[in-house]
């Protein structure tokens, strides 16, 4: 919600006015010198929208005001041109809501433009949010990455790396979405307190490494007649790409990465395929390079990729991991009911890859059971037990 700048106000007096953290609403203007403000100028304030209200017989600005929870200042300030004393019925001002309620909605299939649109709607409402893009696709799409937080601890959420496992964004999403909520209503999120996270964390979500498979998955091969041709090709003739989980190009994007590479490809398919053909050599996929490029530029303290299914907790890499990764896990499978397991006889992984380079703590979560893409009527399951993860993630 944007507001316009009279004299004597001040961010902090905003911050008061409509019960928003100091630090959100810095975050939320980062072009403005927060000492000195100038009439006029305009300030965004995060998680509320002004929304149009027509005007009924006995209203006034104060109980409206009343209604909404806030200070008669609050309205008069989102309606300098209306008169409290002249107010009549049928008349239309503007009224400053609080966002209280979930934008994510997870009762859809979640293919890239639904997390384009829903990108765009989170940065509106909370402006704090930094968006950007990491790279680009083979089609062309662009990977966003979303940041939150301003603290030392660099923390990094994807999902999808690989196609029919499109659930995981849908998840991350959700989870921002609660994150945003009980940051700007001062909600407990699971009897956690938001703003010391986001003090003490900046998180990077790459909510969905794989768009160009994910939509393959969802909504069939592109309009292009070639890839049509290739992808149908890549799967055996067959329309059915249910089961793909491969980028566009038919490579495993969480193959990838160079480490014991050469062993996933001995084992694995050796041509393009709907899984598992590891590419022609590392990091060679524009979506592989996106993150490898975003993880060395970040230098993350601690990454989580999100996949299904089997609800367990992949932890290590041949005994590069630190000692604190067996503590993490544990709480991770405490607070979500996962099985932690420390070895498995696989290899060119991203999180196999970031634990090997930078011998931090890295984590491959499984969500959910059954065969993959696991059906919309068990996301609230999956988001229940997962919710824990997400959240000490950032406090452990």
């Amino acid at each position: 919600m944007e507001i316009v700048v009279r004299q004597g106000d001040s961010l902090w007096h905003f911050s008061q006015m409509f019960q928003v953290n100091l630090q959100l609403i810095n975050d939320s203007n980062p072009k403005i010198d927060h000492n000195i403000l100038t009439v006029g100028q305009k300030v965004q304030i995060p998680g509320f929208v002004a929304k149009e209200y027509q005007i009924h017989r006995g209203d006034s600005l104060w109980s409206i005001a009343q209604k909404m929870n806030l200070p008669l200042e609050a309205m008069e300030l989102i309606n300098p041109e209306v008169k409290a004393a002249t107010l009549s019925p049928g008349q239309t001002i503007k009224v400053p809501t609080r966002i209280n309620w979930r934008l994510v909605q997870n009762g859809q299939k979640y293919d890239y433009s639904q997390l384009q649109k829903d990108i765009n709607k989170l940065h509106e409402i909370y402006p704090f949010l930094q968006i950007s893009n990491i790279g680009k696709t083979v089609l062309g799409k662009e990977i966003p990455e979303i940041l939150i937080g301003t603290g030392e601890k660099r923390v990094h959420y994807n999902g999808s790396f690989h196609a029919n496992e499109w659930i995981t964004s849908l998840a991350i999403m959700t989870f921002l979405n609660d994150y945003l909520l009980s940051l700007t209503n001062h909600q407990p999120i699971r009897g956690l307190n938001a703003s010391p996270l986001y003090q003490q964390s900046t998180l990077s979500i790459v909510p969905m490494v794989n768009p160009d498979g994910v939509e393959l998955v969802l909504n069939g091969p592109p309009d292009k007649e070639e890839w049509q041709k290739r992808v149908i090709e890549f799967n055996k003739g067959s329309t059915d790409f249910t089961e793909w989980k491969a980028n566009i190009r038919g490579v495993d994007l969480n193959d990838q990465f160079p480490a014991r590479w050469e062993l996933e490809k001995a084992r694995n398919p050796n041509e393009p395929g709907p899984r598992d053909y590891v590419g022609e050599k590392p990091l060679l996929e524009p979506e592989a390079i996106a993150m490898a490029n975003l993880t060395k530029e970040r230098d993350f303290t601690r990454v989580l990729a999100f996949h299904t299914q089997g609800e367990v907790i992949y932890w290590g890499f041949e005994n590069l991991e630190p000692a604190e990764s067996e503590v993490i896990v544990k709480e991770f499978s405490r607070v979500s009911g996962y099985e932690p397991v420390k070895t498995i006889a696989s290899y060119a992984g991203y999180k196999d890859w970031f634990i090997q380079d930078w011998q931090r703590t890295g984590f491959t979560i499984e969500l959910g059971r059954g065969i993959n893409p696991l059906p919309l009527s068990m996301f609230d399951d999956i988001y229940k037990k997962s919710l824990g993860i997400f959240l000490a993630g950032l406090y452990m």
